[in-house]
């Protein structure tokens, strides 16, 4: 019985390199110590810790690092990034590693995908987020449609959330030119808007 893992034949050189020059950052100096995963706030929710998916990235171990829950469940709130002593953005990181997750056709954790695609769809119509449009487009695409509609009133007498989208001074326009762009993109990669 062989009880070791054969490193060589999961390998894979070229997702280093794809990781590094799509996120811009030099994964190699992440020497593993821990604080990205000490002070992750989603951490709990993980498969993976972020410090093993850095180090599975330094390996070449992509079929391992795309198919984790931890890429979907990262908050993006940059915490990582912020401890990391050797100034990896290790946010950048993890993004990066959900996008090319995406396009593999990798994902793992559907319902945050639903809330990402519900959450950029008002973001495009409206310029900003509209936080009520973006629960009722994921409760839709979910099918959980009375999650949390007991919080609402509350929510809404507080302020807290706007039953209009607040427009932006130069209206939705600009951003809708940077969707406009990223679909062209997209299109001519291949790659599933």
């Amino acid at each position: 019985m062989n009880d070791h893992i054969d490193l060589n034949r999961l390998r894979d050189p070229s997702f280093i390199a794809a990781v590094e020059a799509q996120s811009g950052q030099n994964v190699s100096t992440c020497y593993q110590c821990g604080n990205c995963t000490a002070g992750c706030p989603a951490g709990f929710a993980y498969d993976m810790p972020v410090s093993q998916i850095m180090r599975g990235v330094q390996l070449g171990l992509r079929d391992s690092v795309l198919h984790s829950r931890s890429i979907w469940m990262c908050l993006s709130c940059s915490t990582c990034s912020q401890r990391c002593p050797n100034n990896i953005d290790v946010a950048a990181v993890m993004e990066t590693l959900r996008h090319m997750a995406r396009k593999a056709g990798y994902v793992t954790v559907p319902k945050m995908e639903k809330f990402w695609l519900s959450f950029l769809n008002t973001v495009r119509l409206f310029g900003r987020s509209h936080e009520i449009g973006t629960m009722a487009l994921y409760m839709m695409r979910s099918l959980r449609v009375f999650t949390d509609v007991d919080l609402a009133p509350t929510a809404i007498a507080k302020g807290k959330l706007g039953l209009l989208p607040h427009i932006p001074p130069g209206g939705a326009k600009p951003v809708a030119r940077i969707f406009q762009r990223y679909k062209e993109r997209a299109r001519r990669e291949g790659v599933r808007p």
